[in-house]
């Protein structure tokens, strides 16, 4: 039996509101730092933002309801304590999470409920 030889993770999609895409935007982009990437045409109809991180995306889609849960992404950055300042001086709320060996992380929420990790290997 074949089995799948994944390449690598191409994208994460989390959920907003629909008509949100500005507060996104300005959450994502003026606080968060990401890059924003153009929509192929054909899904630009959808609404949602794309973002680059690193070598993946993140597709911010938008639905009528969104269901905030646990699921949520988490990213490795460079710098923990210098995120989590950064974060803080523009009013974001952090979570300490419980500690696991060889990881310092937290997570907060963005505008919309959708839980992001950050973390830092060491």
């Amino acid at each position: 039996m074949t089995k799948i030889n994944f390449k690598k993770l191409d994208h994460i999609q989390i959920c907003i509101p629909k008509g949100k895409e500005v507060e996104a935007r300005q959450f994502y982009t003026d606080i968060i730092g990401l890059t924003e990437i153009p929509k192929p045409q054909a899904l630009i109809p959808n609404g949602g933002l794309w973002y680059e991180i690193a070598d993946i995306q993140l597709h911010i889609g938008t639905e009528d309801e969104t269901n905030n849960s646990k699921r949520h992404p988490a990213f490795e950055v460079l710098n923990l304590s210098e995120a989590k300042r950064h974060l803080e001086l523009n009013g974001i709320l952090i979570k300490e999470e419980t500690p696991i060996p060889g990881l310092d992380r937290f997570s907060f929420k963005d505008p919309f409920g959708n839980r992001i990790e950050l973390l830092q290997k060491h």
